[in-house]
């Protein structure tokens, strides 16, 4: 598995990993502690892993899947709230909106596994993916 760690970004380590096997790249958001919350770091990992995708002959399908007990729980509002400035929350909703449109643009079926709760900008990731697998106990919701 290899780790995606934008240090311009964020102090965060290793916020996305991706392991390829068979033709398989698997996407997993990992901020488990903060129910792989969009952070800013994980919003610039999750664009650069998608803009590559893109470009992978390799790769014939992508799965999107969450570290912990949580799929995605949507925006780090601790991290937004955090900044005296709103255009801080501007760029991080511009960015999330330019990786969701990315995702949809993907050259491969894009899979999103749902094993817990799935809400907000979380929730927005599982639509943009072509298809869902999700356990009974997934959750999803957007305010």
């Amino acid at each position: 598995m290899t780790a995606i760690h934008l240090a311009n970004v964020d102090a965060e380590a290793d916020v996305l990993l991706r392991e390829d096997a068979g033709g398989v790249a698997t996407l997993t958001l990992n901020r488990p502690d903060q129910f792989n919350a969009l952070s800013s770091a994980l919003l610039g990992a999750l664009q650069s892993a998608v803009q590559d995708l893109a470009r992978d002959d390799s790769i014939r399908v992508v799965v999107i899947a969450g570290a912990g007990k949580a799929f995605c729980a949507g925006h780090d509002l601790k991290e937004i709230h955090g900044h005296a400035d709103p255009a801080f929350a501007q760029e991080v909703f511009e960015r999330c909106q330019r990786v969701m449109v990315e995702l949809t643009r993907l050259p491969q079926p894009v899979i999103a596994r749902v094993h817990g709760p799935a809400y907000a900008a979380g929730c927005q990731i599982v639509a943009q993916c072509d298809l869902a697998v999700a356990v009974p106990e997934a959750r999803f919701a957007t305010s």
